[in-house]
């Protein structure tokens, strides 16, 4: 995905209440159990031989190359405790909200006379449910970065430079040149 998608799929991720299995062959195990038996499969995903699978399953083999141990916990934590990734985003779009934390340029469209130079901020601020309700179906509906950034800058625009409403009537906010971000969930 990007850097925003990327940065939501671990912010989930971290709401895990048991570590993933540290072997490659309880690995391997956990995505063979997770695709009902099919070693094709997971060979596929990991894109290795299906002998390959099944030899770490016997544990024939313990120590993966460094890209394929990489490749095996991208997979595993995907798959890894999906109720509970649920239940964080449930409670996240209806109670809790979400915090961002970025480092990006932000530049403004406003009233005559005011500066709309972009500058870089950094920002850590928490948003209403609604907007962590909007990224997470957006995200599950495949939307692209550049939607997921325009959900972050509207957030962001009436949550922390807009006050909820209370100032800069008819600001609009441009986010940019993200350098980085993090998102924040309740577990």
């Amino acid at each position: 995905m990007g850097i925003l998608g990327d940065s939501l799929d671990k912010a989930v991720a971290g709401t895990s209440t048991r570590p993933i299995p540290k072997s490659a062959g309880a690995q391997v195990r956990f995505l063979v159990r997770h695709e009902k038996g099919s070693t094709r499969v997971v060979a596929e995903r990991l894109g290795i031989s299906q002998r390959t699978v099944e030899r770490y399953i016997k544990e024939q083999i313990r120590r993966p190359r460094k890209d394929l141990a990489a490749r095996l916990v991208a997979e595993v934590t995907k798959d890894w405790q999906p109720r509970v990734r649920d239940r964080a985003k449930k409670k996240a779009a209806s109670t809790a909200g979400i915090t961002i934390e970025t480092r990006a340029r932000f530049g403004f469209t406003a009233a005559p006379g005011t500066t709309d130079d972009g500058r870089i901020r950094l920002i850590t601020q928490h948003l209403p449910p609604a907007y962590a309700a909007r990224l997470f179906d957006a995200q599950t509906a495949g939307a692209t970065e550049q939607q997921l950034q325009n959900i972050a800058a509207e957030g962001l625009q009436e949550i922390y430079f807009k006050d909820r409403g209370r100032r800069a009537d008819g600001l609009m906010v441009e986010f940019t040149d993200i350098d980085y971000v993090e998102w924040g969930l309740e577990s």
